[in-house]
């Protein structure tokens, strides 16, 4: 790490669904309801054929608002958080790193899940949701800038650039589709799943992980080594 890196301010940009959770939330709220048509839209989006906001918004559109109840106490339950979470965020408190989720989930299962971890909540980006119709509908507080086109929904890119690169050490962690830009922006990348894949296709440097035990070691590494 050179002498200027260290000057700057880390700043973490979390991903939620299969990073702070073991597993894609939004993927497993659909395939258990089961509607038809959904694996062909969840194919098209991973593969880019379709943006992130569109993709979404189709998969829970499928889905009819009598179902509230349902599809909420599921997206509650059905999460699992990834060893080392609790770990994480206070070591990013102890050494005074920012710690920010910057999540394309729904804040009907973001928050709740959430909650316990004493998060502040202007430190939670996510999309949000419309029970009022006949069908769920997806909402995107949080579009794309003049910078980006991807139509992403929840854009991580946009989140990012509100925290200058002359001022922050940019620190990304993710899995996913949702995750491709903001690692092109950010200094340093930990990656697994399809951001892995990635990752090595662009030839970004990037450090897999497993757990956020991972990442307190390779943080502490880093440390060390600067």
């Amino acid at each position: 790490m050179t002498k200027e890196t260290t000057t700057k301010k880390r700043i973490v940009f979390c991903d939620f669904d299969g990073t702070i959770t073991e597993n894609d939330n939004i993927i497993a709220i659909i395939k258990h309801f089961n509607p038809a048509g959904w694996e062909d839209i969840a194919t098209r989006t991973i593969a880019t054929e379709i943006s992130v906001k569109e993709g979404v918004g189709q998969l829970f559109r499928l889905l009819p608002s009598t179902l509230e109840r349902a599809v909420v106490d599921f997206g509650i339950s059905n999460a699992r958080i990834r060893s080392g979470f609790p770990e994480f965020l206070a070591y990013c408190k102890d050494n005074d790193i920012d710690f920010y989720v910057t999540s394309g989930g729904i804040d009907f299962f973001v928050y709740p899940i959430l909650e316990s971890f004493d998060i502040p909540r202007d430190h939670i980006y996510c999309n949000g949701s419309d029970f009022g119709g006949d069908r769920i509908e997806i909402l995107w507080p949080n579009p794309c800038d003049g910078h980006c086109a991807n139509d992403c929904g929840m854009c991580k890119t946009t989140i990012m650039r509100r925290f200058s690169s002359d001022d922050y050490e940019r620190i990304i962690i993710g899995d996913s589709v949702t995750d491709f830009e903001g690692a092109k922006l950010a200094d340093v990348v930990y990656s697994r799943s399809h951001l892995t894949v990635k990752c090595e296709e662009l030839g970004l440097a990037h450090t897999k992980f497993e757990t956020f035990h991972d990442i307190i070691s390779a943080m502490r590494a880093e440390q060390k080594g600067s």
